[in-house]
């Protein structure tokens, strides 16, 4: 079901507009019931300013009346909020996460110099400015920039990243790196069976060898007469 672009607020205003019952508040903006009691208690942790779904053309006059006469009735959708949808422009990052932004950069640069700053500019979303005075070290706080994996402090994916570290490599002709730790920890574990195997084999041989020896010994000891059995006493 579709709910106001600004459930909270709506909501406050609602309360303060209207004799609507909180559930028919709480269904029509997704809330739970209890946010719209502390709204009404002026109990939750901010103020709200309502925001009037009349004027934003989410409800009409006659649905609130609606409801108003009748507590069963759930209030309908006049016009549903358009959807936001992402503008093209910088990536967008939260703003505690915006001072780890020149660590990460650092990070490209010293690891991936091959990366340009327009694509360091959108994975970080950063400005070209603030990238060349990182490449430069004339950055205003170079001294307490530390590089760090941008991927590890949320300012991009680690599928983003590759892919731009890839598509930097194919402009500068060469190969993309690639991981070469499991292909060093395949090699480690087949030369760890083969000498398994091996001393399995050696275990299994000198087992056999000293069964056939053991075989061997009781056929023959058996045929040999003691000199010392059944002689006549003197």
């Amino acid at each position: 079901m579709a709910q106001p672009l600004m459930p909270h607020a709506t909501a406050a205003w609602l309360v303060d507009n209207s004799s609507l019952t909180f559930e028919q508040i709480a269904e029509f903006c997704g809330l739970h019931i209890l946010e719209v009691q502390a709204i009404a208690d002026d109990t939750a942790a901010t103020k709200l300013t309502g925001r009037d779904p009349i004027r934003a053309g989410e409800l009409t006059h006659e649905e609130i009346e609606k409801g108003q006469k009748d507590a069963d009735y759930r209030l309908q959708m006049h016009k549903a909020p358009d959807e936001v949808r992402r503008t093209k422009g910088p990536r967008y990052t939260p703003v505690s996460k915006r001072q780890d932004k020149p660590d990460g950069i650092a990070w490209i640069i010293r690891n991936h110099p091959e990366v340009t700053d327009g694509q360091i500019s959108k994975l970080i979303g950063t400005t070209r400015t603030t990238i060349a005075a990182i490449r430069d070290r004339s950055h205003w706080n170079m001294a307490n920039i530390t590089p760090k994996d941008p991927v590890t402090l949320g300012l991009t994916t680690q599928r983003e990243l590759d892919a731009a570290v890839a598509k930097a490599a194919r402009a500068a002709g060469a190969s993309a790196p690639s991981d070469t730790r499991l292909e060093s920890d395949r090699e480690a574990l087949l030369e760890q069976l083969r000498n398994e195997r091996e001393q399995h084999i050696r275990e299994a041989e000198a087992a056999l060898a000293d069964a056939d020896g053991e075989a061997l010994r009781d056929e023959i000891v058996p045929g040999i007469r003691d000199p010392f059995k059944n002689t006549p006493s003197s």
